[in-house]
């Protein structure tokens, strides 16, 4: 294979790498990698389309801020990582989660990385590419979508901050909604509650405004099965094992609270007396939260009988997460007969999407093995088997120079030097055999090697003689012409196998630099 053939196939190499890391993987949950769950093969045959309700859930976007890196705001760093955060998120929406044609859309939470600390002016610009990303502008073609949202600490704060930031809890109401509500879904009533608030000082006005939701809710006949949504996951004991789904380590409960004991500062779950309250009060089939980042599948027990809770992974590729996801839910359009049957009334199934860190991996992995390639490649007009032979070739001839030099040391063990002056007074060595070669450690005493005997005389070479002639000048000589000009000529391959390879990176990067700028922007822009 040639040079330009070689670049010819990297440059293939390269266009369907990028189609596939910035494309195609992204296509995999629509073309069944997951589906609903009342399509899938475990569940009736009599349930059809027209019997669920099909809602796509997502949680903790958390979009990037001056809060989320050690790093300038507006510098360029920054905005780079904001923007392959953003770009991901928005490719997941369009690619993955809107092919499979959702009826309704959840939001779980944690929308802004540093929501309350944010300026008004900060805040909008969040909002504005949070609204980009989902495309939840009123004007955008899939405005025709409900979008239910939920409050996360990351849009509100925890207890601590909502006397210092009240702002906070306004804005997101303005935008968002009321942070506590309840709304149906097919033949399902979904109960949305402020997580944040529930554990915080009951004589607090957002803390009593939730448990006054809750409590007006407890009182009312349940006509249908509920499902509760909470941005913080209920309570569970420590090391409570999350199922098969759950590629980080196991978070365990976590509560810090203020100076007082009365407000929360920070948690990883709701407490346990308030899970209790929920359960008992609400009286879910189901539990859906966000918050940990990662998936998890948990029973409770509560005095109606078992309860499962799904914690959603965070949608995005940047928030400690490998492996983002989100989840699909099938809700019902007829009223369960009989308490039994409520689980069929509900149906989910958790989709993953791809991850992006092991992608940009491969890019990198893929540039060290192309510059090797180039590098090591043999030049233009020299096919590869001659390049490979060649190479076989000095490797027997290193093989063979190591072995002659092996036995002349062994020929060395058996004869004896004599130092020979000629006619005309030059020295020669004449290597003469032994008459009994040494052949035990014990005798290595009597015999010498390389004995050294002077003799007057000239003497004449023997079948039993090998005459070596030193000449110590010439060799010097010659050694001192043959290594600068050996050192210039490799000096000179070397620069110019490296001109040869930044040239065929120039021009594969000419034909794949376009094509990664073209499916970046051809996804970011308004659709």
């Amino acid at each position: 294979m040639k040079q330009a053939e070689l670049t010819g196939l990297l440059c293939v190499i390269w266009a369907v790498t990028l189609l596939y890391g910035e494309m195609v993987a992204f296509w995999r949950p629509s073309l069944g990698s997951c589906s609903w769950p009342h399509q899938s093969n475990n569940a009736s045959s009599s349930m059809v389309d027209r019997d669920y309700v099909k809602v796509a859930v997502l949680t903790d976007p958390q979009l990037m801020d001056r809060t989320s890196l050690p790093l300038p705001p507006k510098s360029l760093a920054l905005e780079l990582a904001q923007f392959f955060a953003d770009l991901f998120m928005r490719r997941a929406f369009h690619q993955s989660v809107l092919p499979l044609q959702p009826d309704v859309i959840f939001f779980l939470g944690d929308y802004f990385d540093g929501g309350p600390y944010l300026s008004d002016e900060e805040w909008k610009e969040s909002l504005s590419r949070l609204k980009h990303i989902f495309s939840l502008s009123a004007h955008e073609r899939y405005s025709n979508i409900p979008v239910y949202y939920l409050s996360g600490n990351h849009d509100i704060g925890y207890g601590i901050l909502h006397s210092r930031r009240a702002e906070a809890i306004k804005r997101y109401e303005k935008e968002f909604g009321s942070r506590n509500y309840r709304f149906a879904v097919g033949k399902v009533e979904f109960i949305a509650i402020d997580a944040q608030t529930i554990d915080g000082n009951p004589q607090g006005i957002l803390t009593s405004s939730t448990h006054d939701f809750i409590k007006n809710i407890s009182m009312d006949v349940q006509a249908y099965p509920r499902v509760l949504l909470t941005h913080i996951p209920l309570y569970r004991q420590d090391w409570t094992d999350c199922g098969p789904n759950r590629n980080s380590e196991i978070i365990n409960q976590r509560i810090v609270r203020s100076a007082d004991g009365q407000e929360v500062v920070y948690q990883n779950y709701i407490t346990e007396e308030s899970s209790k309250y929920l359960l008992d009060s609400i009286q879910p089939v189901l539990v859906l939260s966000g918050h940990d980042h990662d998936q998890c599948h948990v029973i409770h027990e509560s005095k109606y009988g078992p309860v499962g809770e799904y914690t959603v992974g965070t949608v995005s590729w940047q928030q400690g997460n490998l492996y983002p996801s989100f989840m699909l839910v099938s809700t019902s359009n007829f009223v369960p007969s009989t308490a039994s049957n409520a689980e069929e009334a509900i149906l989910t199934q958790p989709c993953f999407l791809p991850m992006q860190t092991h992608i940009y991996i491969w890019y990198l992995s893929l540039f060290a093995l192309t510059l090797l390639a180039l590098l090591l490649w043999p030049s233009s007009g020299v096919s590869v088997g001659h390049h490979f032979s060649d190479l076989m070739g000095l490797g027997k001839q290193l093989i063979s120079s190591i072995r002659s030099r092996t036995k002349e040391k062994n020929e060395d063990l058996n004869c004896e030097y004599e130092m020979i002056w000629d006619a005309e007074g030059s020295m020669h060595l004449v290597k003469k055999a032994l008459s009994s070669p040494i052949a035990r450690t014990s005798e290595k005493n009597l015999v010498e090697r390389g004995t050294a005997v002077m003799r007057p005389t000239v003497r004449k070479n023997s079948s039993q003689e090998i005459e070596v002639t030193v000449n110590a000048d010439t060799d010097t000589d010659a050694m001192a012409k043959l290594l600068p000009r050996a050192s210039r000529s490799w000096t000179k391959r070397v620069i110019k196998r490296l001109v040869r390879t930044f040239r065929m990176v120039i021009i594969i990067a000419a034909v794949n630099v376009p094509l990664y700028v073209m499916l970046l922007f051809k996804d970011w822009i308004d659709q």
